[in-house]
């Protein structure tokens, strides 16, 4: 949820800087303090005006591209994160100083943006080559999970005997969530980032039906793999949608590729600044010749 989270602290400033005027927003013993004092006062500081650079990006990103994220994607995202966290859901919001309508809007906003670089950073065909020279389709592995070199070789030994993998996960592992499944743990690929890279190194090298004759040292312990199911590779032509999202989850974790995406869509935005004060507010991504434009 991390990346969700970028810039929600901001979120309720932004509801400030949107709606200033003469209301009190405090009153104290030496005086009051009014809408248009604080807006005045946030609008000198970084985090005010990154507030305000984050409420045109949005607005824009809306306008071009608001029809492709539906409220059903968001809820499913949404619905996503509170199946991974549990009953731990709110207290994780919280603790991120966030609400569930706020979560909301985060999502919607990096889906946008989403949209926005799938729309204008054109993947070549030499993209498509580079990120298919590393594509692995899922595979499903089952393993067995134990905290000592020499237990992990008993396993081995014992299915060098002829013993079955999946009674001898029930038996051996340590890993509560799968062992009762004889191992079997879900689906991945090469882009999954909650296993440790040892493990997948190690299972990707593997045939179908084939295990690890050694142990495998992860940050868990010692374990053993054995291949259930590795899909063929296949073409590349077959996989270039894949290949294409790949690169798009990629440029999101890219400041670069975003920040030029967002300089494309600011450009289409028309964006005027009234305020003289804020007038360079876009500077970072249309640089200074931006002005009140």
């Amino acid at each position: 949820m991390k990346k969700v989270l970028i810039g929600l602290a901001s979120i309720a400033m932004a509801l400030t800087l949107a709606a200033c005027g003469n209301k009190t927003v405090a009153t104290t013993s030496g005086g009051k303090i009014t809408q248009d004092e604080y807006y005045s006062s946030l609008k000198d500081t970084s985090s005010g005006k990154q507030v305000l650079q984050e409420m045109i990006v949005n607005k824009v990103l809306e306008k071009q591209y608001g029809d492709k994220v539906s409220k059903k994607t968001v809820t499913k995202q949404y619905n996503s994160y509170k199946d991974q966290y549990g009953s731990s859901f709110k207290s994780v919001l919280s603790s991120n100083g966030m609400t569930a309508s706020s979560l909301r809007t985060q999502i919607r906003s990096n889906l946008l943006l989403k949209e926005a670089v799938k729309d204008l950073d054109k993947i070549s065909n030499a993209d498509l080559k580079k990120e298919w020279e590393n594509y692995q389709p899922k595979v499903t592995v089952a393993q067995i999970l134990v905290s000592k070199k020499d237990t992990a070789d008993k396993v081995i030994d014992e299915l060098k005997d002829g013993k079955d993998f999946s009674d001898l996960a029930k038996k051996y592992s340590t890993d509560s969530s799968s062992k009762n499944n004889g191992g079997k743990i879900a689906a991945f690929d090469d882009t999954n980032t909650t296993l440790d890279s040892d493990f997948k190194k190690a299972a990707f090298k593997l045939d179908e039906g084939k295990y690890t004759t050694t142990p495998v040292k992860t940050e868990y312990g010692y374990q053993v793999i054995k291949m259930l199911k590795k899909p063929a590779k296949g073409k590349m032509s077959d996989h270039t949608k894949d290949l294409k999202e790949r690169i798009w989850t990629d440029d999101m974790s890219s400041s670069t590729k975003l920040r030029s995406v967002i300089t494309k869509v600011l450009k289409k935005g028309n964006v005027t600044i009234k305020d003289n004060d804020l007038k360079n507010v876009l500077d970072d991504y249309l640089g200074s010749s931006s002005s009140s434009k």
